[in-house]
């Protein structure tokens, strides 16, 4: 092709017009490298809540995938020469994907085809691939192969909410429940959510979740809050350092807003993170969000902000939070340092914290966050915090397999069973889930 594409990561203001970061630019080949501006084409500009999430390219197509209020939709746009492109609709087009869906594209043979393949997949509806062609914006797509289910999802529905954070930004939800829930707080809902490195949650099917959590009557949400990419470089953005507490009151907000909705209450509500989605949970432990929630799985967590930049892959997130060594960025990141937090204010004179029931889960071989950010909260959680204000404080380490937290599926079977067990006994005491059928173990 003799054309130049351009994903921008931040605003680019050029020949007079201001492309938007996030925006995709094309513009002739030649054009581009002798600095020559001013015959872009603009294939997609961002929204507030619209982002480009990949491109394809196939032989003479580009196929984009574009989230809009984390909904995918495929575009279509056929070549036409000198750096030039011509948007292709059909009535029939496969473009349009239901809300709790998620589709991916790929090219089958880039250089002497159109044909892409397409893989669907959703909360309730296991991966899916097909056969298509950009030529008729995947309007005829073949059904090659499907993954099985892997649980009863009959009565189950998938919703998406907004909540409103403590600035007034309005933070989408994914939550999966089954239809006849009671709106009377009863039921026990597991919250997730990232924020972090521009990382979009998107629909995805988990035979884990369905089996050990849905079909026994648990509801389970997705948290799009900021830090991550749902919206584009700039909702990621707006959660970096200084921000970070951003990505923190977005998920409060979700929390609040479930509660407020009925789907639960802070007894039967619990929330998971991993990763940086456990330094998510963790400041959940050690905010006022505290009160949220009855329970906390914390996985493979970064939890001591002042030294993780000194332990393993921690030099390379400092753009993500900060560095710890400069005194003045140090003065934001212990606000969302959850073992500084633990000291520094939950267990200060006339605090009411008390921590929710948590388990923590690492690895020994974990080779980007070390186990010691776990190994230490744990510590402190059993040494300096009254028993009464921690009635549950669990710890479990994998001596084998890496940031996963388990080496192959028996050990991560085992270990998702144990996460799910401290579930059920937590905010799931009374409500009698069924046990799965023999079929599922």
């Amino acid at each position: 092709k003799d054309a130049a594409l351009i994903t921008l990561r931040s605003d680019w203001e050029v020949a007079g017009q201001t492309y938007l970061s996030g925006s995709l630019l094309s513009l002739p080949l030649e054009d581009c490298i002798a600095g020559n501006f001013a015959a872009f084409q603009l294939l997609f500009a961002p929204t507030a809540r619209s982002s480009l999430q990949s491109s394809a390219a196939t032989k003479s197509f580009m196929v984009l995938s574009i989230l809009k209020n984390v909904r995918t939709e495929l575009q279509f746009w056929e070549y036409s020469g000198q750096g030039r492109w011509v948007e292709k609709k059909s009535a029939e087009s496969g473009s349009g994907v239901p809300m709790g869906y998620d589709v991916s594209v790929m090219p089958v043979w880039p250089t002497d085809s159109d044909d892409v393949w397409v893989i669907k997949e959703g909360f309730l509806q296991p991966d899916a691939l097909q056969l298509a062609s950009a030529a008729d914006c995947a309007a005829a797509p073949t059904d090659v192969k499907a993954k099985p289910a892997m649980f009863d999802a009959a009565g189950l529905v998938t919703e998406q909410w907004e909540a409103t954070s403590a600035d007034g930004t309005m933070v989408p939800y994914f939550l999966i429940r089954r239809a006849d829930m009671p709106l009377d707080g009863s039921t026990p809902t597991l919250l997730d959510g990232y924020g972090g490195f521009e990382i979009s949650m998107t629909p995805g099917y988990s035979a884990g979740v369905g089996a050990a959590w849905l079909e026994r009557g648990g509801a389970k949400v997705i948290a799009n809050i900021r830090g991550g990419g749902e919206f584009g470089p700039s909702w990621h953005q707006a959660a970096l350092k200084e921000n970070r507490h951003k990505a923190y009151e977005d998920f409060e907000a979700v929390a609040r807003d479930l509660i407020a909705r009925g789907v639960t209450s802070p007894g039967r509500l619990a929330c998971i993170g991993g990763s940086n989605g456990g330094l998510l949970v963790g400041n959940m432990l050690t905010r006022e969000g505290a009160k949220l929630f009855g329970a906390v799985v914390c996985q493979v967590p970064l939890l001591d902000m002042q030294r993780y930049h000194t332990l393993l892959a921690g030099a390379s997130w400092m753009a993500e939070y900060g560095d710890p060594d400069d005194p003045e960025e140090w003065k934001f990141i212990k606000t969302f340092s959850p073992y500084h937090r633990l000291h520094d204010v939950c267990l200060q004179p006339g605090s009411d914290w008390k921590c929710p029931q948590v388990l923590f889960t690492t690895s020994t071989k974990d080779d980007r966050v070390h186990p010691g950010h776990a190994r230490k909260m744990v510590r402190r959680l059993l040494d300096e915090v009254p028993g009464d204000k921690a009635p549950k404080v669990l710890y479990w380490e994998n001596i084998e397999g890496g940031h996963g937290g388990a080496a192959d599926n028996k050990q991560r079977a085992y270990m998702w069973a144990m996460t799910y067990a401290f579930l059920w006994r937590t905010i799931g005491e009374g409500t009698l889930p069924k046990p799965p059928s023999a079929s599922k173990l």
